[in-house]
Formats: C-alpha cells, sequence, structure tokens
C-alpha cells in the first residue's frame, strides 16, 4: 500500500482514495491533512466545520450529508477490518503469548498517525461551546429546533409501544398489607414498653438478655420488611422488540451482548455442566452476529481448554438443531433428560429421526468428555503437553502467561448447515507470584477488557458455569428493559432470578431461595431495583466503567445573585465554591474515580483539560489506547481506528496481572474487590452513582442452575456469602455511612443495603435466644413475669400480627406456605452455625489479617437421584446446632422430671417453657433430619462433641446458676427461725 503512492488516512489507516477527478482526495486544502472521505464525512455529520489541524474551513460539498454510497463504502471498511480481525484470529491456532505491550508503545500509538483523542476533546469542547451560544429567549419564542431533531422528537411523541409495561400488586392485595405492617410496628412499641417496664427479678440476667435479642430482631425486621414496601410485577413485549429492531430481509437493529462464563476448577466444576451452559448461550433465539460467548478460565486447566475444543466442534449439529426445532431448554443434558413427550406438538417427519441422531452424537460427545476427566486424574511429572508437542502454558496454575484462543467466530468455522456461528473464546489471565488476582472479581474484570478490545458488545451477560440458559429468548426479555429509550437510559443491569434443578421436593435447606427472589427482589424493584447476587445478570458496560446515569442531575450553576438576607454577607465570597464543595463531597463520598460525561460544560477550562486528558484515562481504566477508546462507544462495536493486527496482542495485554496496578480496575470500575460476595458489592456501588436495576421475571425461567444438595455443602455456600457481607460491613463500603454525598441513593434502598450486610450479626443473639428454652427449664425460671390481661393482648396481638404479615406477603406474592415455612427454618440453622462462624472469621481477619480459603461447593450430584441430599462432611459448623438441639432435648426431660417430682401447679409454668423450646426444636428439625442422614452417614465425631459439650453445659449450669438473683444465707437462716424451721 505504501509502494502506490497513495498516503494513509490519519484516523482509520485505510488509504485515501480518490476524488471524483481522479487526484488524491484532500480533505483540506490548506494543509493537506490525510483523511479520508469517510471520515471527513463522520466528522461533519459530528458538527465539526474546520480542519482537525490547522481550522480552516472544509469545501463547501464536504459539509453535504453523506450519500447513501458514502454510508455504504463506511460499512464496507468497518466489514473488511472485522474480516481482518477474525483471520487473524482464526490464522494463530495456539495464539498464548506473553504481551510485551509496555506503556511507552501504547504512548507511541497513540501520537502517532492517531488523532482519536484530539477529536474527541474537541468534540466534546465544541458542544459545550454550542450550549453556551444558545439564544435566548425573547418575547417566550422557542429557540429554532434542526429539522432533523423535530423528525426525532415527532416520532418519539407518537405513542411508539413500550416494550414492557409495570403491573403494581393490586390495592387489595397491598394496602391491608400495609396496614398490618403499621399495626405491628405499634404493637411492636407497646411490647417493648411492657417488656422493659416489668424485668423478672428473680431472674433478671435471662430477662436482660432476652430483652437484648428482642430488640435486636426487631430491628433487623424493620430492615428486611420496609425495603417490600412497593412491590412490583413487570411484563415484556419481545414481539413489539422483534417488530421495531428487527425487518424481514433486513439487518438486525438489536444491540449486541457478551456472555461471559467463569470457572476455577474442573474437577469441582465438571466441564459437562460448563459445556452445557456454553452450547446453551451459542444456541440461544438471537441474531449471531450479535452474541460472544468469553470462557474465563482461572484455574489455566488443559482440561477445561481440551473440553471447550470438544464442545465448540459438538456446536456445529446442535446449534442448527436447536433453531431448527425450537427446542427447550437448548443444554443438550437437561433436554435430553426430560421427562415430557418429546413427540407433542412437533409435525415435522424428520423431528423424530434428527432427534435420535442428535441424542447419538450427544452421547458420544458426553464420552469424549468424560475420557478427558478421566485423564486429567493424574497430573504427569513434566505437566501437560498439547496435541502439538508444546508444553501448556497452564501447568503452574499460579504462574502462568496469559492464554486467549478463539475457537468460532463469524467468519470461522460453520454450523453443519453453513450457517455462521457465535464467536466462542476461551481466556485465562495471567498469573504470577506477588500478585493480588482477587478471584473472581479479578477474572470477571479480566473478561471485560478482552470482550471490549474483541467484540465491545454494550451489554454484558453473565453466568455460572453451572447456570444455563434455560429460555431462548432471555436475552430479548432483557433487552425489552435496555433497549427501550425511556427506561434503558438508567439501567445499569437487569437481574433475573435463580432457579435450581436437581433440589429434593420438600427443598429441606431453603436451597430454592424462593422468598428472597419472589418477595425481597419485587419489593426492591419497586424502589432502585433488585441487589445483584452475581449470576443471572446483564449489565451496561457504560455502568460497569463507572459512568453516571444519563438521567444525573447536572452541577448547579454558580449564581451571582443571593435572594436571602442573611447570606448576603457572605455574597463577598465567590459562588463557585459552593458548587466545589459540592462536587468534591460527591467524589469524595461516591470515591468516583470516574466522571459523568455530560457535566463537562460545568467545569473551566483548567478542569476540563484535566478529565478528559489521556493520562487521567489512563490512571484509571490502565494502559491501553485501545481499550480506553472502546470504553468512549457508548453503543460499542469495535473502534474504526483499531488496528486489526494487534487485537489479539493488545488482549493479551489487558489480561496480564500487572495490568490493573495503580489503576481503578476494582476500586470504582468493574467488579470491586474487598468481599467474597463482589456481586452484593458492585451493584452497590452503582446504586450510589444514580443507576438503577430492572427485575425481570420471565414466564419461563430465563436461567438455572445446580445448587448444594447436603448440609455441609449448603451451610458452606450461606457461610461464604455471610462472611462476604461482613467484610462489606467492616470496609470502607458500609452502607452505615458510604455513599451520603451524592444523595442518589433512595432510602429504603439503603434500608435493604444494611440489611444485607448486618443480618449475619443475628446469629449473636440468635443463638442466646435458642439457648434461653434449655436454661429456663434447667434453672425453673422463666424471662416473662406472670401476665396480667393488658400484657396478654399485647402478646396476642403481636403473634397476630406476625401471622397476618406472613399470610398477606403470601397473598400478593404467590409464594406457598410451605416455601415460607422452609425459609424460616433455614434463617435459625443458618443463623447458630455458619453466620455465627462468619462474625467470628471477619472480625479476625479485620484483627489478625487471617484469610479463610473456601473450597468451591460440589456443582453435580451423585448417579442416585438425591443421594447427595443425605451425605454428610465433616465441618465445625455442626457443632453450635447439634449443640443446641442436644440442650433442649435435655432441657425439656429435666422440666418434666422436675414438673413430675414438683406436684400440679409445676405443670402450668412448664408449658411456656416447653413451647419455647419445642419452638427451637421444631425449626432445628431439618437440620437435625439432615444429620442423621442415612444410617452410619453422620460424623462420629460431631455427635461426641455435641453431646460433651451438652452434658457439660447443663451440669455446670444446674452448679453455677449465674442468672438466678443469689439469696444470702443469713437471711434464709433467719427466714427458718421465724417458721420455727
Amino acid at each position: 500500500m505504501m509502494s502506490s503512492g497513495v498516503p494513509l488516512c490519519n484516523s482509520c489507516g485505510e488509504t485515501l482514495g480518490f476524488a471524483s477527478n481522479g487526484e488524491v482526495f484532500v480533505a483540506c486544502h490548506e494543509c493537506n491533512f490525510p483523511l479520508c472521505k469517510t471520515c471527513l464525512d463522520y466528522e461533519v455529520k459530528e458538527g465539526k466545520t474546520g480542519c482537525l489541524r490547522c481550522g480552516a474551513p472544509f469545501p463547501a460539498d464536504s459539509l453535504e450529508n453523506p450519500s447513501m454510497e458514502d454510508v455504504d463504502m463506511e460499512a464496507g471498511n468497518r466489514t473488511t477490518m472485522a474480516s481482518h480481525l477474525h483471520d487473524s484470529q482464526d490464522v494463530g491456532i495456539h495464539s498464548r503469548h506473553l504481551s510485551n505491550f509496555s506503556a511507552a508503545d501504547s504512548e507511541s500509538y497513540a501520537e502517532s498517525g492517531n488523532p482519536i483523542w484530539k477529536n474527541r476533546v474537541e468534540s466534546w469542547k465544541e458542544k459545550s461551546d454550542k450550549k453556551k451560544k444558545k439564544p435566548a429567549n425573547k418575547g417566550g419564542q422557542e429557540p429554532e429546533i434542526p429539522s432533523q431533531q423535530q423528525i426525532e422528537e415527532k416520532q418519539s411523541s407518537e405513542g411508539v409501544q413500550p416494550l414492557s409495561t409495570i403491573v403494581p400488586v393490586p390495592s387489595n392485595k397491598i394496602t391491608p398489607y400495609r396496614i398490618v405492617i403499621i399495626t405491628r410496628l405499634i404493637i411492636l412499641g407497646l411490647f417493648f414498653h411492657y417488656r422493659i417496664t416489668n424485668p423478672v427479678e428473680s431472674a433478671y440476667g435471662l430477662w436482660l438478655t432476652s430483652i437484648i435479642c428482642e430488640i435486636w430482631f426487631a430491628v433487623s425486621w424493620v430492615l428486611d420488611q420496609f425495603p417490600k414496601w412497593s412491590p412490583i410485577n413487570r411484563v415484556t413485549y419481545t414481539d413489539i422488540l422483534s417488530s421495531r429492531f428487527e425487518r424481514e430481509g433486513g439487518v438486525s437493529e438489536l444491540s449486541a451482548v457478551d456472555f461471559f462464563v467463569s470457572t476455577v476448577d474442573p474437577l469441582k466444576e465438571p466441564p459437562l455442566i460448563t459445556a452445557n451452559t456454553v452450547l446453551s448461550i451459542l444456541a440461544v433465539d438471537y441474531p449471531v452476529e450479535k452474541v460472544s460467548c468469553y470462557v474465563s478460565d482461572d484455574g489455566a486447566a488443559m482440561l477445561t481448554f481440551e473440553s471447550l475444543a470438544e464442545t465448540a466442534e459438538f456446536a456445529r449439529k446442535w446449534v442448527p438443531f436447536c433453531k431448527k426445532y425450537s427446542i427447550e431448554p437448548r443444554a443438550p443434558e437437561f433436554y435430553f433428560s426430560q421427562k415430557i413427550d418429546y413427540l407433542k406438538d412437533k409435525v415435522q417427519p424428520s423431528f423424530v429421526k434428527e432427534r435420535r441422531a442428535m441424542k447419538r452424537d450427544y452421547e458420544e460427545y458426553k464420552v469424549r468428555v468424560n475420557a478427558l476427566v478421566a485423564k486429567a486424574q493424574k497430573t504427569p511429572d513434566e505437566g501437560w503437553t498439547m496435541q502439538d508437542g508444546t508444553s501448556w502454558p497452564g501447568n503452574k496454575t499460579r504462574d502462568h502467561p496469559g492464554m486467549i484462543q478463539v475457537f468460532l467466530g463469524h467468519s470461522g468455522a460453520h454450523d453443519m448447515d453453513g450457517n455462521e456461528l457465535p464467536r466462542l473464546v476461551y481466556v485465562s489471565r495471567e498469573k504470577r507470584p506477588g500478585y493480588q488476582h482477587h478471584k473472581k472479581a479479578g477474572a470477571m474484570n479480566a473478561l471485560v477488557r478482552v470482550s471490549a478490545i474483541l467484540t465491545n458488545a454494550p451489554y454484558i451477560l453473565n453466568l455460572d458455569c453451572d447456570h444455563y440458559v434455560n429460555n431462548s429468548q432471555a436475552v430479548r426479555e432483557g433487552m425489552c428493559f435496555m433497549m427501550d429509550p425511556q427506561v434503558g437510559r438508567d439501567v445499569c443491569y437487569v437481574q433475573f432470578p435463580q432457579r435450581f434443578d436437581g433440589i429434593d421436593r420438600s427443598d429441606r435447606y431453603a436451597n430454592r431461595n424462593i422468598v428472597f427472589f419472589d418477595v425481597n427482589m419485587k419489593g426492591l424493584d419497586g424502589i432502585q431495583g433488585p441487589v445483584y447476587v452475581g449470576t443471572g445478570c446483564m449489565f451496561n458496560r457504560q455502568a460497569l466503567y463507572g459512568y453516571g446515569p444519563a438521567s444525573l442531575p447536572s452541577l448547579p450553576k454558580p449564581s451571582s445573585s443571593c435572594s436571602w438576607c442573611c447570606c448576603c454577607k457572605r455574597s463577598k465570597k465567590p459562588s463557585k465554591d459552593v458548587s466545589e464543595v459540592y462536587r468534591d463531597s460527591k467524589r469524595e463520598d461516591l470515591n468516583a474515580a470516574i466522571f459523568n460525561l455530560r457535566e463537562i460544560e460545568n467545569y473551566d477550562d483548567y478542569e476540563r483539560s484535566l478529565l478528559i486528558s489521556q493520562m487521567s484515562f489512563e490512571k484509571t481504566f490502565g494502559m491501553s489506547t485501545v481499550f480506553i477508546e472502546s470504553t468512549m462507544m457508548e453503543n460499542g462495536g469495535v473502534a474504526d481506528s483499531a488496528n486489526p493486527s494487534m487485537m489479539i496482542k493488545e488482549a493479551i495485554h489487558v489480561i496480564s496481572c500487572g495490568y490493573e496496578e495503580k489503576t481503578a480496575w476494582g476500586k470504582e470500575i468493574g467488579w470491586i474487590y474487598g468481599s467474597v460476595t463482589e456481586d452484593i458489592l458492585t451493584g452497590f456501588k452503582m446504586h450510589c452513582r444514580g443507576w438503577r436495576s430492572i427485575y425481570c421475571m420471565p414466564a419461563r425461567p430465563a436461567f438455572k442452575g445446580s445448587a448444594p444438595l447436603n448440609l455441609s455443602d449448603r451451610l458452606h455456600q450461606v457461610l461464604r456469602w455471610a462472611l462476604g457481607s461482613v467484610e462489606i460491613f467492616l470496609s470502607r463500603h458500609c452502607p452505615l455511612w458510604y455513599g451520603f454525598g451524592g444523595g442518589r441513593l433512595k432510602w429504603l434502598q439503603r434500608l435493604a443495603y444494611i440489611n444485607t450486610i448486618v443480618y449475619p450479626f443475628t446469629s449473636l443473639p440468635l443463638l442466646a435466644y435458642c439457648s434461653l428454652p434449655a436454661i429456663c427449664l434447667l434453672t425453673g425460671k422463666f424471662i416473662i413475669p406472670t401476665l396480667s390481661n393488658l400484657a396478654s393482648v399485647w402478646f396476642l396481638g403481636l403473634f397476630t400480627s406476625i401471622i397476618l404479615t406472613s399470610v398477606l406477603e403470601l397473598r400478593w406474592s404467590g409464594v406457598s406456605i410451605e416455601d415460607l415455612w422452609r425459609n424460616e427454618q433455614f434463617w435459625v440453622i443458618g443463623g447458630v452455625s455458619a453466620h455465627f462462624f462468619a462474625v467470628f472469621q471477619g472480625f479476625l481477619k479485620m484483627l489478625a489479617g487471617l484469610d479463610t480459603n473456601f473450597t468451591v461447593t460440589a456443582k453435580a450430584a451423585e448417579d442416585a437421584e438425591f443421594g447427595e441430599l443425605y451425605m454428610i462432611k465433616w465441618t465445625t459448623l455442626l457443632i453450635p446446632p447439634t449443640t443446641l438441639i442436644v440442650v433442649n432435648i435435655v432441657g425439656v426431660v429435666a422440666g418434666f422430671s422436675d414438673a413430675l417430682n414438683s406436684g400440679y401447679e409445676a405443670w402450668g409454668p412448664l408449658f411456656g417453657k416447653v413451647f419455647f423450646a419445642f419452638w427451637v426444636i421444631l425449626h432445628l428439625y431439618p437440620f437435625l433430619k439432615g444429620l442423621m442422614g442415612r444410617q452410619n452417614r453422620t460424623p462420629t465425631i460431631v455427635v461426641l462433641w455435641s453431646v460433651l459439650l451438652a452434658s457439660v453445659f447443663s451440669l455446670l449450669w444446674v452448679k453455677v446458676d449465674p442468672f438466678l438473683k443469689k439469696v444470702d444465707s443469713t437471711t434464709i437462716a433467719q427466714s427458718c427461725i421465724s417458721i420455727d424451721c
């Protein structure tokens, strides 16, 4: 190209081309600045009228609207660039090299022949100047509006059908619910007034302990209840979405989406489960050119790499089969395991034959994958070797280079029918000793950067490796919110509920979390949006980059006058200080390293130059010009100025272990570090910036996953979640004090986030409260004095309001009473075990710096149905609830024995104590049933420890009696004398 003598465009790197007179095209006749016709049309369309270098006005013919031919040529240039990208990715089968792309390379690449940054800055300045030069309205006349803008406003005002609708809960269901909540709050106040003013003198310690516990339970109830004040439902219209953005015979205008799938250990997260997730993504009902799937292998396992290669080959058969017959779900393992009549509603004569052939192909595919798993059970001494004879780069899981492999692409392998397939990319970020890698959050941030370089879809949908796409329309459901011009402009993410397969019918350990997903999340959707739960969530990429929403209020304008007399004395001080204080408070409280581009006109020239300088962006996003440019593209897409030959090299560079050093990654942008529950923290930061989220519940569940069945794995899962909440509570991001400066987080939303970080601390009063029945039975004392008639009314009213609140909540949410009861039971089980240990370990980590490593919960059960349900693994989490059960059973036996010896009068007070003890035993019954399991399955050590602790506790308590009022021996002697004993 250089030998032809035609210069290259200084913006896109393409040849300038020739004008109609046969000469080389020249944009500026003053300085001969090299700019092709396509880039010139783009600059003119952006509003520029002068040369980018010398400022001379463009020729008059250049200022006209670009012709359709020019537009086609621009699209052709983009297509050519995309094809070069795909070609460069498919040629190198093993593109795994450590990047030597330094900061100096980045700066030289940005400065040599790439004025994109300068253009962007000038564009912002010109837009700011235009806003400042707007003519003032005179005589009530409106300023002249451009014709194109008038057309767009006319179209938007023509009553375009919405893509979704909010369906509020009927007033006959929600109004009684709110009334009962207020009534219960009043009764609680009267109840505590009676409890506090009527102490039990004979057992003052027991009474005081119970009062403290009950007050904490009341506060916990308020934090959980009031965010459910305004629950809503939503309905989407995917048919309207298709009719608006997809025209028959035309190019689809639907936005692109990048899927993220994360995995760590293929021996604990079976490759076959991950493969089914990937296959369901590749077969999703969405334009193939708009879908890309990125699989993060944070364990650098060759087993994951090889199984993904097998999956890519099988996808060439599976994807066309799914789309041809519109089958659901599109994960083969779960589709073929359905116990339904697959001949129903299938009128194609060839379906039966093709289905049987596909099932045989899938069984053969499973054999190949299982053979890889069997082979990976024992690692060779010399490490793994790839098929080409080279050593696997990830043999050292904590010391290996970054690896990227593009298995499928738009111009790569086609399916069996010759159609294109979505892109499938394997990513394993670089890891080196001495670097903090931040586990899953770090892996997700690496995927954000890689995807921005290769595809840069405006939306990201992340899934765990065991959560497959159950509804092929799931992406369209999310797009009904994201692409809605009214709703989507302020939406940071769309959260889907989690649904699970393979759980026993009674859901013994509340694995489905129905109450949380069908009650709490609906309530949050009526405020500022649901919390992010880590999977099944579609993100706006701009929100992940730390930018503010479109409706973010601009900074207040300086005012030279003062309307209040008391402020006149201060008028000498520049009013700019008020704006600076407000702006600084927003930045300091929200720690917003990324400014809002829409506020830039409110800054002075010096501040603006600092904010939009390349240096400030590099300090935030890292030393990659290509990635930085992608962050400014609100509608996504690969930048036209990107060099295709450098794409893979740049992608390797952005996943290097030192890339995030001294940047805002994990602090203000991407997935936030600092907690093992990075999902809660990430969503919280977005809500603090003014974004809102959406809860989408399609009729057919969008995604389904697997949950740990046995008691030990379930408790470890809950322990991990609770520990993450404690870490957030002890960090600077605690909702109790973080994010007040901007005023963008609604108060009920803040209450919900406070509840998510303080609920583990409920384990302390809960553990004490569950011990009180046994103590009362062993000592013969009680925490409540003899009830008067008025006190009986308060107690009866409190229990009635609790029952009514639950009944009315079930009425508007549709949750069954069994699910509510299972949730209540596991709240006690998890509270006295996993939550208690989480609080202890959280403070231990903060004070002593001791970190706790968690094993990944198992993702697949045994061959026998619910076989894993009865498996018990030794863990210290089992000791506290087992001890509570034994102590309360001992207390009940002791209470009845004492009543038998004491006569008829002792039976009345006994019933209250026994009822209290049975309340604890009934809540811990699923734990007791799970602990017993099948014969010879319960760890002996757990039983021995629990019986020993319960026995020592019971014997010592009877001897010490610490909560009883001590009676002086002299008083006893005097009383004996007075009655002649």
